[in-house]
């Protein structure tokens, strides 16, 4: 397939929350338009966490290329300005090659950023300013971070969990050094047009079903040994704040693994969170605009549907 001369190049995009079959309708896409898929999911860059976080098989990487899997080893920080400029050159050397690009994920802050054309010209870390924030959040716990968060900066108070300890720190680490909000300088990033035709389809389950597809997957990845993966993650003795360890699933295991909790607990736990994630994600995405909704529906069907919009669209022709 090829995308009309007088557009700028297509890119489509395929999100929703954790289980809304994501993965598999990128498969099938791909398949179908001859794509090569670009994942928009922030732990799957890390290399040995491949249960927790639903990597496709080595099988279907094999059939359809993947780009930003495995490229990480665990404890190396990860950005989202990092992902931006590693899948907009993911992107084009797709585009080069006469391929479709396909992105893949549930982490909204990176489809934001290639979406609606993010450049990010925030202040770099300040290590003293940071660590000062992170003994605070040890001492105080992360909600008093978020209540003086919410009063300088609601905005980004209603998009960060209250728990989200490396968030927070961040949000207030940027408004100490710059004197503005985090919310200020994302504003002020949304001003470059981005590259590419974003056809962006967020595909979604009526909350039971969603929430039992979200419990059942747990369910799979336990059986076919999360415990395990999380434990070799657990004797790395990475630091609490590592990006790797915000990945749902692995933490959850640290303390049975420390006899605090049982298997049963722990299982419950990583679906609580899971479902929990997944209700953040809806609340993202629903703030997204132009985002295509499709909605109970299969994989084959969504397949079917996109590709049938993407016809009437004039965006591909044969």
């Amino acid at each position: 397939m090829q995308q009309a001369a007088d557009e700028k190049p297509l890119v489509i995009v395929i999100t929703g929350p954790t289980a809304s079959g994501k993965s598999d309708t990128a498969l099938c896409l791909a398949e179908k338009l001859g794509g090569e898929i670009v994942s928009a999911d922030s732990m799957q860059v890390y290399r040995g966490m491949d249960i927790g976080t639903a990597k496709v098989s080595l099988a279907d990487r094999q059939k359809v290329p993947h780009h930003l899997i495995d490229i990480l080893d665990p404890g190396t920080p990860f950005s989202v300005a990092a992902y931006q400029e590693l899948a907009g050159k993911a992107i084009a050397a797709i585009l080069d090659k006469g391929a479709t690009p396909i992105v893949c994920g549930g982490t909204g802050q990176y489809l934001s950023a290639l979406v609606e054309g993010l450049r990010f010209a925030m202040a770099p870390a300040d290590p003293a300013i940071r660590a000062r924030l992170q003994a605070r959040e040890k001492e105080e716990g992360a909600e008093k971070l978020w209540q003086e968060l919410e009063k300088i900066d609601p905005q980004a108070a209603a998009r960060i969990s209250h728990h989200d300890a490396r968030r927070l720190v961040r949000a207030l680490e940027i408004h100490e050094q710059t004197g503005r909000s985090m919310s200020w300088h994302d504003a002020r990033s949304r001003m470059v047009e981005p590259a590419y035709t974003y056809r962006a389809y967020c595909l979604n389950h009526k909350r039971s079903e969603l929430y039992r597809r979200i419990d059942q997957r747990v369910l799979q990845m336990v059986d076919l040994g999360l415990a395990g993966e999380a434990q070799q993650l657990f004797q790395k003795q990475l630091p609490p704040d590592c990006t790797c360890l915000q990945a749902i699933g692995y933490k959850e295991w640290f303390a049975f693994f420390q006899g605090e909790t049982t298997q049963a607990e722990t299982i419950e736990s990583i679906q609580r969170a899971s479902r929990r994630y997944a209700k953040r994600q809806l609340t993202w995405f629903r703030k997204m605009d132009g985002l295509i909704w499709l909605e109970d529906k299969d994989v084959h069907t969504t397949c079917h549907d996109i590709q049938t919009d993407l016809a009437r669209s004039g965006l591909l022709k044969n």
